[in-house]
């Protein structure tokens, strides 16, 4: 294999949102170095199930159906 083709790969920290941190190897930034993310497994939505609301719930069709009441007009 061709040595320079390759980027460096060394053990970085990485800090979760709640604080915590572990070690792993990765090709950021260099030895040492701490990855502090903003999102995670622990707060994103995605993975706690939680987030999620509908913040429409009818609002959109009762005002269609408000502004186009007269509209058809009695059969």
């Amino acid at each position: 294999m061709k040595k320079e083709g390759h980027p460096e790969y060394h053990f970085i920290t990485v800090q979760m949102t709640d604080g915590t941190t572990f070690q792993t190897r990765s090709t950021y930034g260099s030895e040492g170095d701490t990855l502090t993310l903003e999102i995670d497994p622990t707060s994103h939505p995605a993975w706690t199930g939680g987030g999620h609301s509908l913040i429409d719930t009818g609002g959109r069709v009762g005002r269609f159906k408000k502004k186009f009441e007269g509209f058809l007009g009695s059969e």
